[in-house]
């Protein structure tokens, strides 16, 4: 029995794992634990792929199951993520929005937050028909819009830019970053893809550019830095499709 050929699914498995682990934290209130198992999903999301190919054992099967897994850590988990920010804003009493009796009707905006992940099933049931996204992707990949949303709790604990708690702790701005994520997913915007087939510097100069602007920005603004980095994922590949055009 060949042992290499159930290592990538294996793997797969254990992304999907971390999404219910994930779940279970913000349900619990743990948002860093929560932001900590999605981190742990979306590596593992970067490998099952890489070893599948490494040994040659790529199918039908994998690709069912990578996108399922997907749909719990990068689909599930962020529109639940935005549900509790939505609901903790309505439940704090020392809140502007907080929910009160004559304000009942509004109970229904935490729900919101779910376009998020429902907008994440469509763009990956998009993929796996899509023969435009083999080598890169159409739209922002669910594990990015994911990190981005699960950032959100994290820059609050880091307490450094309390303006910019100040603006997130308002469900009309949630409410933007739901609606322009669902819009980002799905997009017809070309991204480069962020997996590598190989480690070679002439095959992988973007992503390894990518990277190491990403760990200075991470370094110098802490989780700050997730949303920012993000939008430089976009501009970057916008940059890099306009010059494959003019090439």
């Amino acid at each position: 029995m060949q042992i290499k050929k159930y290592i990538p699914n294996t793997i797969t498995l254990l992304n999907l794992s971390s999404g219910l682990l994930a779940v279970i934290a913000i349900f619990k209130g743990y948002y860093d634990e929560a932001f900590i198992f999605v981190c742990l999903g979306i590596f593992f999301d970067f490998w099952d792929g890489f070893f599948a190919r490494k040994f040659n054992v790529s199918g039908e099967l994998g690709l069912q199951l990578d996108s399922m897994a997907d749909m719990v850590t990068s689909g599930v988990v962020p529109g639940l993520m935005l549900f509790k920010l939505f609901e903790n804003l309505q439940m704090d009493s020392s809140s502007p929005y907080f929910l009160t009796e004559e304000s009942w009707y509004m109970g229904f905006v935490p729900y919101l937050g779910f376009i998020v992940t429902l907008a994440s099933a469509y763009r990956l049931a998009k993929f796996n028909i899509d023969t435009r996204q083999t080598d890169s992707f159409i739209g922002l990949p669910t594990p990015a819009n994911a990190l981005f949303i699960m950032s959100i709790p994290m820059i609050e604990y880091a307490g450094t830019y309390e303006w910019l708690m100040m603006v997130l702790n308002n469900p009309f701005v949630l409410l933007g970053i739901a609606m322009l994520s669902a819009y980002m997913l799905n997009a017809e915007i070309p991204l480069f893809s962020l997996k590598v087939k190989d480690f070679s510097w002439a095959n992988n100069k973007l992503q390894m550019f990518f990277l190491a602007v990403s760990i200075v920005m991470l370094a110098l603004l802490s989780f700050t830095a997730l949303p920012f980095i993000i939008l430089f994922y976009v501009i970057l590949s916008v940059i890099n499709n306009a010059f494959l055009i003019k090439k």
